[in-house]
């Protein structure tokens, strides 16, 4: 062989071998590209999965504390009627009371002229 036959075949096994090291480092960025946008995509939606859950929390929060409130308009509602219907009886009491003195006092009425009829 002679050596500039030898020099080429040299030339051409170093050019193959740096594209084929081109080639597997453009592969290799190539996949390394697509693995960060994979990661990026799977933290993207485990991040909207944290948003859905704390969403999904403050909703629930806010039911709560509605319904919270609610028991305690209903609590303020049954101690107005409660109170209410205490004022009815203290009123009933009052209204019988009365009804009583004066049942007394024509009581004692009649018992002065039973008493002034007896010798």
């Amino acid at each position: 062989m002679s050596p500039l036959l030898l020099l080429l075949v040299v030339l051409v096994v170093l050019v193959v071998l740096v594209l084929v090291l081109v080639l597997v480092l453009v592969l290799v960025l190539v996949l390394l590209l697509v693995l960060v946008v994979v990661l990026l995509l799977v933290l993207m939606v485990v991040l909207l999965l944290v948003l859905v859950v704390v969403l999904l929390l403050v909703v629930v929060l806010l039911v709560l504390l509605l319904l919270v409130l609610l028991l305690l308009l209903v609590l303020l509602v049954l101690l107005f009627l409660v109170l209410l219907l205490l004022l009815l009886l203290l009123l009933l009491l009052v209204l019988v009371l009365v009804l009583v003195l004066l049942r007394s006092r024509e009581a004692l009425h009649r018992l002065e002229e039973l008493s002034a009829r007896l010798p």
